[in-house]
């Protein structure tokens, strides 16, 4: 049976971002998928793509997404189901987070509709289009799946994915006082041995 993971990354990262699983998972071709955009319109269309050309290749495809990676295949893999997925800090509930980041800038939704765009302070630029965009087009997700979350993660609350969990009776591994972000030594550790382990 030829087994494949399928690494989708998050913001400001790459597909570059897949070799540390190739050591950790033998018996899979991990491929890295490099979209391109930051739009879900521009990159849901081609990580189908990329998953339908897996899909022709492998008998057993698990989705590893990171982030907002995991927000974006979501959106692109409705329908396709593959065989498992593996969460990492998951965007879950988009429309939240935005509506989080318009709390955190102190814009209204009335101001974003007007302006079409705001930035913020903290480097995120607000958009009604992409708004509109999320709550357009609903998630409804099927495949079994396996969240990793830090504890201190200050992008997605713990409620948001507490909550998708319990409705999707996905399994949940929380490390206490992990960040968004799994970079530290003992983090990507973490990181590694739960791989592993719901691998397995």
């Amino acid at each position: 049976m030829k087994r494949a993971i399928l690494y989708i990354h998050g913001k400001g990262c790459n597909a570059g971002e897949a070799d540390r699983f190739r050591a950790i998972c033998p018996g899979f071709d991990v491929l890295g998928l490099d979209y391109r955009g930051e739009l879900p319109w521009e990159v849901a269309p081609q990580i189908a793509a990329a998953y339908d050309q897996a899909r022709r290749q492998y008998d057993r495809i698990i989705l590893l997404a990171n982030s907002i990676g995991a927000y974006f295949a979501m959106l692109a893999l409705q329908g396709r189901a593959p065989d498992r997925a593996l969460f990492v800090s998951p965007v879950l509930d988009m429309e939240r987070l935005i509506l989080d980041m318009m709390g955190w800038a102190g814009v209204s939704e009335q101001a974003l509709r007007e302006q079409g765009e705001i930035p913020t302070d903290f480097g995120e630029a607000l958009s009604w289009a992409y708004l509109c965009y999320v709550r357009e087009h609903p998630i409804t997700w099927q495949a079994p799946t396996e969240i990793l979350y830090g504890g201190g993660d200050h992008l997605v609350s713990r409620q948001t994915v507490e909550r998708f969990a319990a409705e999707h009776d996905a399994g949940l591994t929380v490390l206490e006082g992990g960040e968004h972000w799994f970079h530290t030594k003992e983090q990507l550790a973490f990181l590694d041995s739960w791989v592993k382990r719901v691998l397995s």
